[in-house]
């Protein structure tokens, strides 16, 4: 899986395997249908209780998403680094669930 696109603010690149790669997409994926299904009843000027039942559905995608996220980089790159005596990256995710948090 070439990914050569990193996130705007850091040059860190994480390489996946396929199954990840493919598991973290499809969601992806669904969740994109779901926003544009958002769109789609906005435009049909969809009754707004029907509209924040689907609104809630598309945050609950995204939080399970950010769970197994944060679950694969808990597994590998936290686990990776204090491997190889990289205590510094436990402030990394001390901060990271600080943020997720809000």
């Amino acid at each position: 899986m070439e990914q050569s696109d990193s996130c705007c603010s850091c040059p860190r690149t994480k390489e996946r395997d396929e199954k990840e790669y493919k598991d973290l997409m499809n969601r992806l994926k669904r969740i994109e249908g779901q926003v544009r299904g958002l769109q789609g009843m906005v435009e049909r000027d969809a009754y707004c209780t029907d509209i924040l039942v689907q609104v809630s559905a598309v945050s609950a995608a995204l939080n399970s998403f950010n769970r197994v996220l944060l679950s694969n980089h808990i597994k590998t790159c936290v686990a990776d680094n204090i491997r190889q005596g990289n205590d510094e990256i436990i402030d990394e995710l001390v901060i990271l669930l600080q943020k997720l948090m809000k």
